[in-house]
């Protein structure tokens, strides 16, 4: 509540400011790129994608357009997905061919604006909700490629979900003044000294696939604190793990292997399987990858600056909990002293996830080392406990049911703290409380 009355002071002194800064604010926003610049080398889709409309298709994947802008059940790109933001929710746009309620009357330019300078069709500043601060680095002809692509899809008549937002944020006006704060119109370019793999792997990452705009923590007025690049924050419940170059805190100790199977495969050996958005970026996304690309990831991540994390989620690959514990039993001192949360795993947990850890029949059950049973805080943990996961790729189905509807918040809690303590050697204090405040995000 503090944070929150801080950011309504902070906008109402925005308001304050007045309308002529607002103008001039409109007048930095420009169209947001040039319109005959050369395609860097870094830009594109690989070189054996040449058709027009699959060129298209690749990059619309790698953007992971389709993850924001369809609903469960309806047709893709048509809208409507909900995102809860600490201001109110709003509700993505139908970017299918439909004139009425899509983006069928948008111009290659009004396409291009909107994606470089984050302004619809009609001058409108567009919330940053929509990535448009990452995208602004796409180059022309991929923004244009993505657009043929979406034109060539059956367009879907869905009109607009109107957005929840209280005042001053359902004043767009004030974007534009954020805009003028925080939106660098820059298109990428090639770093030199870095080799082709890292500069397509920069591509993808930081303009394309926009890991930023989950990966990075945000300031009171939702802008990326870049001095934290990919640390790691909690979004609607779930956290994005920090996948800076960090040993301990980030990806740093992860093999080479470990990472190209987690981002194309969503599950690496001994570091587990993507869930929540990530799942849904794997299985939307990442997984159309080219093996070249995946590569190029790897590279790119490999060179993020270090960012520390929280003390005390730290992975502990072996737990002492878990050393005294066989695949069928956990060790003497927990037999003896079985509590709620313990129990509750014995009856519902142990038959896939061992008590040793290591997964029965999938490689995709096992918990030792995840980072998931090592977060104190328990995003993650106990949002899969609640919704369960399913991840489907090329590769195979990754399953786990939900015990959001079996199990209250108290029972929850106590199973979250367990796992926890058990397999990642950390002392739980989630609540009930706690739980039933995730169940809403």
């Amino acid at each position: 509540m503090k944070i929150r009355r801080v950011v309504v002071a902070a906008l109402g002194v925005l308001i304050i400011v007045g309308v002529g800064f607002s103008a001039y604010a409109l007048l930095t926003v420009g169209d947001g790129g040039e319109t005959s610049a050369p395609q860097p080398a870094a830009a594109g889709a690989p070189l054996g994608v040449t058709e027009p409309l699959a060129r298209g298709e690749y990059l619309a994947r790698a953007a992971d357009c389709i993850a924001c802008h369809t609903l469960p059940g309806r047709q893709p790109f048509s809208g409507g997905v909900a995102f809860k933001m600490p201001f109110g929710t709003i509700y993505s746009s139908n970017i299918t061919a439909d004139k009425k309620t899509g983006i069928g009357a948008w111009s290659d330019d009004d396409f291009v604006r909107a994606l470089h300078a984050g302004v619809g069709k009609n001058g409108e500043p567009l919330y940053p909700a929509f990535p448009y601060t990452s995208y602004t680095a796409l180059s022309r002809d991929d923004v244009l490629a993505i657009r043929a692509y979406l034109f060539s899809l059956p367009a879907v008549h869905a009109p607009a979900m109107p957005n929840e937002l209280s005042f001053p944020y359902s004043q767009r006006w004030g974007l534009s003044y954020w805009n003028a704060l925080f939106l660098r119109k820059q298109r990428f370019q090639p770093a030199p000294g870095h080799s082709p793999a890292w500069n397509r792997g920069a591509y993808l990452a930081t303009a394309l696939g926009h890991c930023n705009e989950c990966h990075t923590p945000r300031n009171i007025l939702y802008a990326l604190k870049h001095e934290l690049e990919l640390a790691g924050e909690v979004l609607q419940g779930w956290k994005a793990y920090n996948i800076t170059s960090d040993k301990t805190y980030g990806i740093g100790g992860w093999t080479d292997q470990q990472l190209a199977d987690y981002l194309g495969k969503g599950h690496a050996n001994g570091r587990g399987a993507a869930s929540g958005p990530m799942g849904e970026v794997v299985q939307n996304s990442l997984q159309y990858l080219a093996p070249e690309d995946i590569a190029a990831l790897v590279t790119y991540l490999r060179s993020v600056k270090p960012q520390q994390g929280q003390a005390g989620s730290e992975i502990a690959d072996h737990p002492q909990t878990v050393l005294a514990s066989t695949a069928d039993s956990p060790g003497a001192d927990e037999m003896a002293h079985k509590d709620l949360g313990q129990q509750l795993f014995e009856g519902a947990c142990a038959g896939c996830h061992l008590w040793n850890g290591q997964g029965r029949q999938s490689e995709a059950a096992a918990l030792v080392g995840t980072q998931a049973v090592n977060d104190a805080q328990a995003c993650n943990l106990t949002q899969v406990i609640l919704q369960g996961s399913q991840l489907q790729t090329a590769y195979g189905e990754v399953f786990m049911p939900s015990f959001g509807g079996a199990y209250s918040d108290t029972e929850v809690a106590a199973l979250s703290n367990f796992v926890l303590a058990h397999f990642g050697g950390k002392q739980g204090k989630l609540t009930a409380e706690d739980v039933a405040k995730l169940r809403t995000q």
